[in-house]
């Protein structure tokens, strides 16, 4: 079992101070946002969708140049309803991507679920595999396993064509906590470390409403796992049944959400609005680093 860590510093913290990935380890110190890249027409939300490698390789210089920490690209949509692509048809949407980013030397993540493209991107030198199926397609453990990268675990109840339409019943935060329980230590028992994992309950992901803003409300039964817990509220439709608005104006509520998850623990946050985020991100930082001395006499506010 994972050992819980409660720092009293800037609220509950994972056990390690860092996620180690192919070629960086990065800082869990401050939290991290994942700048979200869809190749792919058909993404929920339409933000952030492009077309072509030249729309994606613009999209990701502006992500950076907004402070994203981590670039997550994909190439299939995974909304509620999406229909699968092969493996193939989801290679040739994101290689020509990956193939220009990886000399940029910046944290890439590939959020894909079919063994074979994880094994391509990683041979590439890819840092990250972002796996809603939690590495449970095919071989896809073993072929991570023989890597360096890092791992997000995404739970997932069902699969995302039909997800909906037979959301989780019963207790979904214990129901979820042992699942992704059992992958960490199918993950550990195939060589994959600790260090190199990070934890989504899978917001949306055959949920519903009520059940997501309630894994919001006790998300610190994930973080007490121990290990860097990852959420992606960006957009999503319970922000939309919550306040009325269409997924193109969720801007605000995708705001709040992220704020609350990462007051509540989570030490990334998948996001399509990377400005507004981090600029978000700069008022909870001070506050949490504000203390009772004043070392600055001349500064006013």
């Amino acid at each position: 079992m994972i050992s819980i860590s409660n720092h009293s510093n800037m609220g509950l913290r994972p056990h390690f101070d860092f996620w180690q990935t192919s070629r960086f380890q990065l800082s869990l110190k401050k939290p991290l946002v994942m700048g979200i890249l869809n190749v792919t027409p058909d993404s929920f939300s339409g933000i952030n969708n492009v077309s072509n490698p030249v729309q994606a390789i613009d999209l990701a210089s502006q992500h950076l140049k907004n402070g994203a920490d981590i670039l997550d690209i994909g190439g299939e949509s995974t909304r509620p309803g999406a229909k699968a692509l092969t493996a193939d048809q989801e290679w040739d949407r994101i290689h020509p991507v990956l193939h220009e980013l990886i000399n940029w030397n910046k944290p890439l993540s590939v959020d894909t679920y079919h063994p074979e493209n994880m094994q391509k991107a990683l041979d590439m030198g890819v840092d990250i595999i972002n796996d809603i199926w939690a590495l449970r397609v095919g071989n896809a453990l073993e072929r991570v396993a023989k890597y360096d990268c890092g791992v997000c675990l995404m739970h997932m109840h069902g699969e995302p064509e039909t997800m909906q339409l037979s959301p989780m019943l019963g207790d979904v935060v214990n129901m979820i906590a042992s699942f992704l329980q059992i992958r960490i230590t199918k993950a550990n028992n195939a060589g994959i470390d600790h260090s190199r994992i990070a934890l989504d309950p899978g917001i949306g992901f055959g949920k519903t409403t009520n059940q997501n803003f309630y894994l919001l409300k006790q998300q610190d039964a994930f973080v007490r796992m121990g290990l860097p817990v990852l959420v992606g509220w960006s957009r999503k439709s319970s922000l939309g049944i919550a306040t009325g608005l269409a997924a193109h104006d969720r801007l605000v509520p995708s705001i709040a959400a992220a704020l609350l998850a990462i007051e509540r623990g989570a030490r990334i946050v998948r996001v399509h609005d990377v400005a507004a985020t981090v600029t978000a991100l700069k008022v909870w930082m001070a506050s949490e680093n504000a203390s009772s001395s004043e070392e600055n006499l001349e500064e006013c506010a």
